[in-house]
C-alpha cells in the first residue's frame, strides 16, 4: 500500500476555500488580492449580477457580498443592489500603511475644520449625478434599460476623464441603486434631503438641489439630523449657512434620540455604551418642525390634520408612558402599513404625474448612507418600523410607509454622490463599510489630528517607559496603544491587533462617541455671536424640554467589554436586529397595496 503524502493545514484550508467558491458558482481559484483581515474578498461576478460601469472603470470593488443560492422570489438577486466603489491599488494601500507608521501627527488649526461646499463639489463641474434619460411609453423594458446603461456609461466616462482616481472620493458605480433614486424622485411630492449635522456639506450635493428645485419643480426640505451630536451654536450656524446659499430650502432640525444639553458631557463617557429604555422613538425632536414645513409647502392642498393629531398622541403617550421597554412599545403601537417594491424601480412612471394624488402627500427620504434616513422614519412613526444598521448599504431598495391616511413616507437607499472629499473623511462619516476597509490607519490619523484622541481615551504611547514623558504619535501608535488598552490580540502570535483596534476607533467616531464636527466658513471668527444667538438659546430650551425626564428616558451606561464590544456584531453586513428585514418583500410588486391607499380598507376609528 503506497504511503500517504503529508497534507498540511494550509492545503486543507485552501481546499475548503475552493470548495466554497465552486458552491457559489464562481470559477476556481479566482480571488482578489485584498489584504484585509476583515474576511471580505472580492470575487468574480456572477452572470446574473448587473455590473454596470465596468467598461469605464475596470477596478471596481463590490462590497456587502451575499451568498448566492440561485434565483429567489421573482428572480430576486441578493447582490443586485450591493455597493460598487472604485478599488484602491495594492501599491496605494501599501503606501498609506507606510505613512501611517512613519508620519508624525500634528494637530490642525480650527480653521482647517471649516468646510466649504464649493471645495467639495465644485458646482458647475462634471461632478453631477446620473439623470434618467428621456423615455416614452412606446419603449420596451429592454430598450429602456439599454438606454439607461449607455447614459450611465457616458456619465462615468465624463467624471473619470476629468479627474484622477486620487482626487475623486468614493461614489456609487452601481446603476441599480441610482434607479432607486430615480423612482423615489418621480413618485415624491416633497423631497427630504437628510444630512448629518457633524458634516452637512458632505451629504449635500448641490446638483441634486438644482435638479429637484429646478427641473422637477419640487419642494426640497433639508433635514439636519443628529443635532444631539453637535453644539447648539454650531447647529444654528449651519442652518444659517444653508439658508444663505440655498434660499429655496426648507430647513428642519431633527434627532431621533435627543439629549439634554444642560447635562455636562464627561470625556470618559467615550468608553461607555448607553442603553435607552422606554418610549425612545416617541421623543424624537423635529416631527413638529417637519409638519409645519410640509403645511407651508402644500398650502392646504392636502389635509394634514391626522398627522398633527398623531404627533399630539405621541407626545401624550411619551408623557404618561411608564418606560416598560421597547418591546412593549412596539407591540402596542398602531399598525403601519408597508409597501415594499423591488423591480418596480425600473418600470416607467409618468414624469408629469398628478401631485398629491387621492389627497395623499408622498414624502421621499433621500441622502447618503448612515445619515439616519431609516431612523428618521422610525422617529416620525413613533416606534421601530424600519430596520436600521450602521453598515452602509443596509437599505437596498426603496420602501413606502403610510404614516397617516394622507401622509406616505418613502425610504430610499443611501447613495454616494461624486465629490472631491478626502476618502478618510468618508470613512469617518460612515459612508464606507468599516468592516471592509483595506487600510483603516490613515482614517485614524485623520481623526487624531483633528480631535485629541490620545487624551480622550487616556492612551499611553507604546514606546514610552515614562508615562509623563511626551512622545510623537503616529496613526499606527494610536492603534497599537488602543489595542493594548482594550486587550485586542492576534490569535496565533498574541501581538497587539492593530487592525481590530483601528476599526474600533473608527466605529467610535461614526457613533459620535469620538465626535468630529466640521464648521461652516467663518465660524471661528463669529463663534461668540453664534453662541449668544437667540435661536441657540431656543434650541437648548427645546432639547431640554424633550430631554431626560424621570424613568422614561433613564439611560443605563455599561462599560464596553474588552473582548468583543463592536466586532462581534458590527463586522456583519447588517445588525442582527434588522438582518433580513428588507430582503423579504411582504407584498409583491404590482399588488393592490402599490396602487391605492391601504387605509381605505380600514374604518376611521382604526386609523
Amino acid at each position: 500500500m503506497p504511503r500517504k503524502k503529508p497534507f498540511s493545514v494550509k492545503q486543507k484550508k485552501k481546499q475548503l476555500q475552493d470548495k466554497r467558491e465552486r458552491k457559489r458558482g464562481l470559477q476556481d481559484g479566482l480571488r482578489s488580492s485584498s489584504n484585509s483581515r476583515s474576511g471580505s474578498r472580492e470575487r468574480r461576478e456572477e452572470q446574473t449580477d448587473t455590473s454596470d460601469g465596468e467598461s469605464v472603470t475596470h477596478h471596481i470593488r463590490r462590497l456587502n457580498q451575499q451568498p448566492s443560492q440561485g434565483p429567489g422570489l421573482r428572480g430576486y438577486d441578493p447582490n443586485r443592489y450591493r455597493l460598487h466603489f472604485e478599488r484602491d491599488s495594492r501599491e496605494e494601500v501599501e503606501r498609506r500603511k507606510r505613512a501611517a507608521r512613519e508620519q508624525v501627527l500634528q494637530p490642525v488649526s480650527a480653521e482647517v475644520l471649516e468646510l466649504d461646499i464649493r471645495e467639495v463639489y465644485q458646482p458647475g463641474s462634471v461632478l453631477d449625478f446620473p439623470r434618467r434619460p428621456p423615455w416614452s411609453y412606446e419603449m420596451s423594458k429592454e430598450q429602456l434599460m439599454s438606454q439607461e446603461e449607455r447614459s450611465f456609461q457616458e456619465y462615468l466616462g465624463k467624471i473619470h476623464g476629468a479627474y484622477t482616481s486620487e482626487k475623486l472620493s468614493y461614489f456609487e458605480h452601481n446603476l441599480e441603486t441610482w434607479r432607486q433614486l430615480w423612482r423615489v424622485l418621480e413618485m415624491s411630492d416633497i423631497v427630504l434631503l437628510i444630512t448629518d449635522i457633524r458634516h452637512p456639506v458632505v451629504n449635500f450635493p448641490p446638483a441634486l438641489y438644482e435638479y429637484v428645485t429646478g427641473e422637477l419643480g419640487l419642494a426640497l426640505v433639508l433635514v439636519l439630523n443628529k443635532v444631539d451630536l453637535a453644539p447648539p451654536a454650531l447647529v444654528v450656524a449651519w442652518k444659517h449657512y444653508f439658508h444663505q446659499h440655498y434660499p429655496q430650502l426648507h430647513i428642519v432640525l431633527f434627532t431621533s434620540f435627543p439629549r439634554d444639553p444642560r447635562t455636562p458631557q464627561d470625556p470618559s463617557s467615550v468608553l461607555k455604551k448607553s442603553r435607552r429604555r422606554g418610549r425612545g422613538w416617541t421623543r424624537a425632536l423635529g416631527p413638529e418642525q417637519l409638519l409645519r414645513a410640509c403645511e407651508a409647502i402644500t398650502v392646504g392642498k392636502v389635509d394634514l390634520s391626522s398627522w398633527r393629531e398623531k404627533i399630539a398622541r405621541d407626545v401624550a403617550g411619551a408623557t404618561w408612558g411608564n418606560g416598560s421597554g421597547e418591546e412593549e412599545e412596539e407591540e402596542d403601537g398602531p399598525a403601519v402599513l408597508v409597501e415594499q417594491q423591488t423591480d418596480s424601480a425600473m418600470e416607467p412612471t409618468g414624469p408629469t404625474r398628478e401631485r398629491y394624488k387621492d389627497g395623499v402627500v408622498t414624502i421621499g427620504c433621500v441622502g447618503f448612507p448612515n445619515v439616519g434616513k431609516s431612523s428618521l422614519i422610525n422617529g416620525l412613526v413613533g416606534r421601530k418600523v424600519v430596520s436600521v444598521s450602521r453598515t452602509p448599504g443596509h437599505t437596498r431598495y426603496f420602501q413606502t410607509y403610510f404614516l397617516t391616511p394622507s401622509v406616505k413616507l418613502c425610504d430610499c437607499p443611501g447613495l454616494i454622490f461624486p465629490s472631491l472629499l478626502p476618502r478618510q473623511l468618508q470613512v469617518l462619516a460612515g459612508i464606507y463599510p468599516i468592516a471592509q476597509i483595506q487600510e483603516p490607519y490613515t482614517a485614524v490619523g485623520y481623526l487624531a489630528s483633528r480631535i485629541p484622541v490620545q487624551a480622550l481615551l487616556h492612551l499611553r504611547h507604546p514606546e514610552a517607559e515614562d508615562p509623563s514623558a511626551e512622545h510623537p504619535w503616529c496613526a499606527w501608535d494610536i492603534c497599537e496603544a488602543w489595542a493594548e488598552k482594550r486587550g485586542y490580540k492576534t490569535a496565533k502570535a498574541a501581538r497587539n491587533d492593530v487592525y481590530r483596534a483601528a476599526n474600533s476607533l473608527l466605529r467610535l467616531a461614526v457613533d459620535g462617541r469620538l465626535s468630529l464636527c466640521f464648521h461652516p466658513p467663518g465660524y471661528n471668527e463669529q463663534k461668540g455671536t453664534w453662541e449668544s444667538h437667540p435661536e441657540t438659546t431656543e434650541l437648548v430650551v427645546l432639547q431640554g424640554r424633550v430631554g431626560p425626564a424621570g424613568d422614561e428616558e433613564e439611560e443605563e451606561e455599561e462599560e464596553l467589554s474588552s473582548s468583543c464590544e463592536e466586532e462581534g456584531e458590527e463586522d456583519r453586513d447588517a445588525d442582527e436586529e434588522g438582518e433580513g428585514d428588507e430582503d423579504t418583500p411582504t407584498s409583491a410588486p404590482g399588488s393592490s397595496l402599490a396602487t391605492r391607499n391601504p387605509y381605505a380598507l380600514l374604518g376611521e376609528d382604526e386609523c
